[in-house]
């Protein structure tokens, strides 16, 4: 039985093979993206407005990836002919780096008159931003930013004062023993204990926050895994996507997590009667990025702008952010108005909208104000160092944690567990499931 349904299964995906290559590739759009990163119906909507433009028809295929990593190997590897693809900041810098991307042509816009929605949309602090990338390689010219955010503290203020939680110092703070939960994501980690740690060079001028951003060197990882090899005792936690879920039911007080994830939890914790809040630590944080890019392989170059352009329309980007819970790189002022909330207290957001934005009423987690960007850095990648930050994690995962720890997360997987099982289809209006 297991033989008939191997050859099945091999000869449906023959047949399918064969269905996508007798079509014209003109008519095919192949979109790699992040899992429920997109809003609902935005593909039909840009099928249908693509015609509109060009005339011609188009079927996106859209396929969706968890991992950067595991996406950027199938271009490097296999050659895959993905015409858009939504890597993070430092896998566009690879790429770029390596020669993968083709850069945006703005022509195809012109000839049908089609309104270009990426110049007249994006934000100057972004194209700021994305010129860092590569200083000898101008990245706004072969990647446009999708969403962004910052890295900060998801804290519970019933058990813990914001003092407290606005220093990276909360990670290992004997005050939270086994209430403490870290991201699983080296990069992530890495940048803002070291930040911390650094806090001298930073104040003295010797070193600046981006300078930092490329600091591989062994003096400063020894460092970084020193502090979270002091800290982990007290760490119930390193998780992926599971970590804003327990900090809504009091299963952890402290979670060093992304801007987006914290709006989630704020409000599912709400739900609940449980408050939340999220910080960036004064030392400084990290800002990230993740942005459409045409890889080398693409085949449908064209259709691969559009699709961009499309993505960059205001009403689209407003639908987007509304399904994700993270906040568009778009700095129309519609997007703007979108999330005026009378409510709040004004931040100034002149750097990303201009200067009639020096004083709006908006969530100053996904917009933050002017004084907190401007202790944020871009990471960057690593290259062939890499590999020496993913064994610095190994180390600190991997050495012998105390059986606090053990009991703690033990019981957590369990409680998820239980609970996934019981509402295995729940969709929340703010689901977002970023992998970084």
């Amino acid at each position: 039985m297991n033989k008939i349904f191997k050859s099945v299964a091999v000869a449906a995906a023959i047949i399918s093979a064969v269905s996508l290559s007798a079509k014209d590739r003109k008519d095919i759009l192949k979109v790699y993206n992040w899992s429920d990163y997109i809003a609902e119906g935005v593909i039909d909507d840009f099928e249908a407005w693509y015609k509109e433009q060009t005339g011609n028809d188009i079927e996106v295929i859209y396929m969706t990836f968890d991992v950067n990593e595991s996406m950027l190997s199938k271009i490097e590897k296999g050659h895959e002919d993905y015409d858009v693809v939504c890597p993070s900041d430092y896998i566009i810098e690879r790429m770029l780096n390596n020669g993968l991307l083709l850069p945006l042509d703005f022509d195809a816009l012109e000839k049908t008159g089609t309104e270009n929605y990426i110049v007249k949309n994006t934000s100057p602090y972004i194209r700021n931003m994305f010129s860092q990338i590569n200083p000898k390689i101008d990245a706004n010219k072969y990647s446009v930013a999708f969403m962004w955010g910052t890295t900060g503290i998801i804290y519970n203020p019933e058990f813990v004062s914001k003092e407290d939680a606005s220093t990276w110092n909360v990670i290992r703070n004997p005050k939270y023993f086994g209430k403490i939960l870290l991201k699983d994501a080296p990069r992530d980690v890495y940048a803002p204990v070291l930040i911390y740690l650094k806090q001298d060079e930073l104040k003295s001028g010797k070193v600046t926050l981006q300078e930092l951003m490329s600091d591989s060197s062994d003096e400063s990882l020894a460092a970084v895994e020193a502090m979270l090899m002091e800290a982990k005792p007290g760490v119930c936690g390193f998780e992926a996507d599971l970590g804003k879920e327990q900090m809504t039911k009091n299963r952890a007080w402290v979670s060093l997590n992304w801007s987006g994830d914290a709006v989630w939890a704020i409000e599912e914790a709400a739900a609940v009667g449980v408050t939340l809040d999220y910080i960036v630590p004064e030392e400084g944080s990290t800002v990230w990025f993740d942005g459409w890019v045409i890889p080398k392989y693409a085949k449908n170059t064209e259709a691969a702008t559009y699709f961009i352009n499309f993505m960059c329309r205001p009403d689209i980007a407003i639908r987007n952010m509304e399904e994700t819970g993270y906040i568009a790189a778009n700095g129309a002022w519609e997007v703007l108005e979108s999330q005026i909330d009378e409510s709040l207290d004004p931040v100034d957001l002149s750097y990303f909208f201009g200067e009639e934005a020096d004083s709006v009423r908006v969530d100053p987690i996904l917009y933050p104000d002017r004084a907190v960007i401007e202790r944020c850095a871009l990471e960057h990648d690593w290259g062939e160092d890499t590999e020496k930050l993913l064994d610095m994690w190994q180390n600190v995962k991997g050495s012998k944690a105390g059986a606090v720890t053990y009991i703690i997360l033990g019981v957590a997987v369990l409680a998820i567990a239980g609970a996934a099982f019981a509402s295995k289809k729940k969709k929340s209006s703010r689901h977002s499931k970023k992998r970084r």
